[in-house]
């Protein structure tokens, strides 16, 4: 884990060893301080020349500057290596999930993976923080104090003897008491991230049945779960306190008792009131040192959580992989299933797919009618390759899909789904999704034959209209036609249509489908319809029943050999839907 992270931290490098290296300066100048005060104090004591006071006043204001230099150096590169480090895991995160296919989606939830982007990797980024400043300056400090402690204070430094281990004891209880508290708060971030998520996305449902309380109440029960294991962690972390005051009293105690005797009644013992000053100083730095040092043990327990659900997605292989010796163009849009079966996980029980075997010819305009649950999406998912066949083989222009380079295959295949997305940015941003180099009369071009230009040319900006996050201030039968347009410009392949004019009136549905005729005639069409009338002038319709081809054929064939499709097309006929 912690080879993998270090991987992130690339051109950061100068400024982190830079900030290892102030770090020990200012360390070492912080440790020597005391020592040299406490013989001034001795020198004062017994009288010495003010030029000599002075000399010395004025090194250790030096030596002060320094340390303070010394410092800020530190904070800066610091800051500078971190911020760095914590942009280089983002970015890698990201890049690793763009890798991912539907599979490997489906094994992290997009909650859990904004939670690892952002929270996470802020916890990463702190931890790595105190790692080369606070987790190196600690032990430096706590070894030379203690050091320097016995060298000044002789049989005074006898009370870290029983501070150290104490504090360091009971540190170490506090930091293991709090520490599966803190592990529990990242997975119920995922929840409270997915209540947001969930809550935004369908505010108009929510809106439309009034259950903004319920909603409420739902954030509020996950933000209080946390707030309960934040709460008890910190209860436990917060002992350190009193802890540590108990320590540093005890110790100034001590000394203050046991020197103050020493140098009245034993001479000889060389102790001093300068000797006395420092080990009061070096007392201080060891117990801050500790102090520290549990604070960067609780963080890194914290961190630690965070580093293996970073490196979890990090480690994640992508699902679907290239050939060694991958085709990189696709001759026709030419499809054929032979004998097709397809489940999502290797642990179902069931097949989403069994025993499929269908052949489109190049060119072809395929209907797709079936019940919700027949598995009409799951069967066109395949073609573009988002994921693989359980059994059996699919071909795209001659070639088994996983033979082809996965972009060349994708990019040869443009999908338009019924629950489509639109970008935040104009229209024509949107629209050179499929083709970024597409011109202006190109975007108009498939915008007429798309039926969108209707509104767009509405619009007082037209093609240069913000489409805000979503497209929530277009209505879905536009959002439809924009999308339908932004893939014919793509002029693919094979062009799938999820049920994608299910917001259309049939004229309108009639228009785009004579557009797809003329302007794009040697493209593959595969339309997923709940209507008759979008599907019964197809060269082929394929009826699906609970994961499996119940029929195919054309309109007339398929009223006289299918019950379902001619049940589904009287009842449309009859509700007078067909006649429109």
């Amino acid at each position: 884990m912690i080879k993998q992270l270090s991987k992130c931290i690339r051109e950061y490098k100068l400024p982190t060893i830079l900030t290892l290296i102030f770090i020990v300066g200012e360390a070492v100048i912080e440790i020597f301080i005391p020592f040299i005060t406490a013989n001034l104090v001795n020198d004062i004591k017994d009288n010495v020349e003010m030029s000599s006071v002075v000399g010395t006043g004025i090194f250790l204001v030096v030596l002060a500057l320094l340390s303070l230099s010394f410092g800020a150096a530190a904070g800066f590169t610091c800051s500078k290596a971190s911020a760095g480090f914590a942009k280089n895991v983002r970015k890698d995160v990201f890049s690793k999930v763009q890798t991912f296919d539907f599979k490997n989606i489906d094994k992290f939830s997009s909650t859990s993976l904004v939670t690892r982007l952002t929270t996470d990797v802020a916890n990463v980024q702190m931890s790595f923080m105190m790692i080369i400043r606070i987790a190196i300056r600690a032990p430096i400090m706590l070894v030379f104090a203690i050091v320097m402690a016995f060298i000044m204070g002789g049989k005074l430094a006898a009370t870290f003897v029983i501070v150290v281990p104490l504090l360091s004891f009971g540190l170490i209880m506090v930091a293991k008491k709090a520490m599966p508290a803190f592990r529990s708060v990242f997975r119920k971030y995922d929840k409270l991230n997915e209540s947001i998520e969930e809550n935004v996305r369908a505010m108009r449902v929510v809106k439309g049945f009034s259950r903004e309380e319920y909603e409420k109440k739902k954030f509020y029960n996950a933000a209080d779960n946390i707030r309960k294991d934040f709460t008890k962690a910190e209860r436990i972390v917060a002992l350190n306190t009193p802890l540590m005051q108990f320590c540093i009293y005890f110790n100034m105690a001590f000394v203050l008792l046991v020197g103050s005797n020493m140098i009245i009644s034993d001479k000889a013992s060389g102790i001093d009131v300068g000797q006395i000053s420092a080990m009061l100083t070096y007392g201080m730095q060891i117990l801050i040192s500790l102090m520290m040092l549990s604070m960067i043990f609780v963080i890194l327990t914290i961190s630690a959580e965070s580093a293996k659900r970073i490196c979890e997605v990090l480690s994640e292989q992508p699902a679907l992989h290239d050939p060694e010796s991958p085709v990189t163009e696709v001759a026709d849009g030419s499809i054929d299933f032979n004998g097709v079966s397809f489940k999502y996980s290797e642990n179902a029980e069931k097949f989403a797919l069994a025993d499929i075997d269908l052949h489109i010819a190049s060119g072809m305009t395929v209907g797709i009618i079936g019940g919700t649950g027949s598995s009409k999406s799951t069967l066109v998912q395949l073609i573009p390759r988002l994921y693989d066949v359980t059994a059996g083989s699919l071909s795209v222009g001659g070639h088994d899909v996983r033979a082809y380079d996965i972009e060349t295959l994708r990019n040869s295949v443009a999908m338009v789904l019924q629950k489509n997305l639109l970008f935040a940015g104009t229209i024509a941003d949107n629209l050179r999704w499929g083709n970024k180099d597409a011109t202006q009369k190109e975007l108009e071009e498939v915008c007429r034959i798309a039926q969108a230009s209707e509104f767009i040319d509405l619009f007082p900006e037209r093609y240069q209209t913000k489409i805000e996050q979503g497209g929530s201030n277009v209505s879905g039968g536009q959002k439809q036609r924009l999308c339908i347009a932004r893939a014919m410009l793509k002029k693919p392949k094979i062009l799938i249509l999820d049920d994608s004019t299910s917001a259309v009136d049939t004229k309108t549905d009639a228009l785009i489908r004579q557009g797809f005729r003329d302007y794009i005639p040697e493209t593959t069409k595969i339309i997923i319809a709940q209507r008759i009338s979008s599907v019964q002038d197809a060269d082929l319709i394929v009826v699906m029943d609970n994961g499996r081809i119940s029929a195919q054929g054309t309109h007339e064939q398929l009223l006289e050999t299918s019950s379902i499709y001619r049940e589904v097309y009287e009842q449309q006929t009859n509700g007078g839907e067909a006649d429109e």
